[in-house]
């Protein structure tokens, strides 16, 4: 039974009765569920890249059924969530527990889809879901954590790779992408990074950023400059992997920036511990060959330490 239409071709639905599609283990009476039903190639893509990857991670948000109907466009039925973790973090900061559980499920997530060489290409707080614990006296307030929307997730092998193609938000996109150049894997880990940052800040902190409007004919540019800014400079080994006119744009993205460096290597420790900056600082490399794995990631010492 439908009961809210939340977003385009998005709704929330409970399974009140059985229906002769339905899988009644994973879709049993009264049960609150996403329903996305479209005519559209990521629905599709969505469908298969969980039926492959949700038996080998618990961390994606995991599909419970597919509904055919011969006159209409075909749905699939997703697990709900109370909510996402771009919400979760505003109305409250994450505590240094919550923050590293979030971010181990999260790279446990992605180390499944990037071993079998596919990339997210999303990776964003809003595409975190959570569950809350009905207690008040947990030292984490989330039950669970699941990674959701992976109807544009393609491998790196694919011409979508290998030409660049525009992917995600712009203020979690990563260097290589904004820069329409090859992006693989590591354009997940930049994302994550930049993610991890939000949430050691709080308080709807985005590090990348600009000082004018999302339609500004400057934006992307002025978030290359901040990433740069912080994490730059750009290396010398861009000219491997990017072609001369890109490398053009980023000579002009350095000078626009005039000697104003921040490198957040030298944040203060009362803003970023320093066991934090370490980590971010090992994450956000602007040349995407010289980022960790997700595996590697999940082995640092970082989440050995409360």
């Amino acid at each position: 039974t439908i009961t809210k239409h939340l977003q385009d071709c998005i709704w929330l639905a409970s399974s009140s009765q059985a229906k002769p599609h339905t899988n009644p283990l994973r879709c049993s009476t009264g049960n609150t569920v996403i329903i996305k039903s479209v005519h559209h190639f990521r629905l599709h893509n969505e469908r298969d890249i969980l039926t492959r990857f949700q038996d080998r991670t618990a961390f994606p948000r995991p599909l419970l059924d597919e509904i055919i109907e011969p006159n209409d466009a075909p749905a699939i039925v997703l697990k709900y969530l109370q909510d996402h973790l771009l919400n979760g973090s505003s109305s409250r900061k994450l505590t240094k527990p919550e923050i590293k559980y979030v971010a181990k499920r999260v790279l446990q997530a992605l180390d499944v889809l990037h071993r079998d060489g596919f990339v997210h290409t999303d990776i964003k707080p809003d595409n975190i879901l959570v569950n809350y614990s009905s207690g008040g006296d947990e030292t984490i307030r989330f039950t669970d954590i699941q990674l959701a929307d992976c109807g544009n997730t393609v491998p790196a092998t694919s011409g979508h790779a290998k030409d660049g193609d525009l992917i995600g938000a712009p203020i979690w996109r990563s260097p290589e992408a904004q820069l329409r150049i090859s992006w693989g894997t590591p354009t997940d880990i930049w994302s994550f990074g930049a993610m991890l940052i939000t949430l050691i800040y709080g308080e709807d902190f985005f590090i990348f950023k600009p000082d004018v409007p999302a339609d500004h004919e400057e934006y992307e540019m002025k978030i290359l400059a901040r990433q740069c800014q912080f994490f730059g400079p750009f290396p010398v080994s861009y000219q491997e992997i990017a072609p001369v006119a890109t490398l053009h744009v980023l000579m002009q993205v350095m000078r626009s920036l005039g000697g104003k460096q921040r490198p957040f290597a030298r944040i203060s420790e009362a803003e970023v511990s320093k066991e934090d900056k370490e980590f971010i600082i090992k994450i956000m490399k602007l040349d995407p060959r010289e980022r960790p794995s997700a595996q590697e990631l999940l082995d640092d010492e970082w989440f050995q330490s409360t």
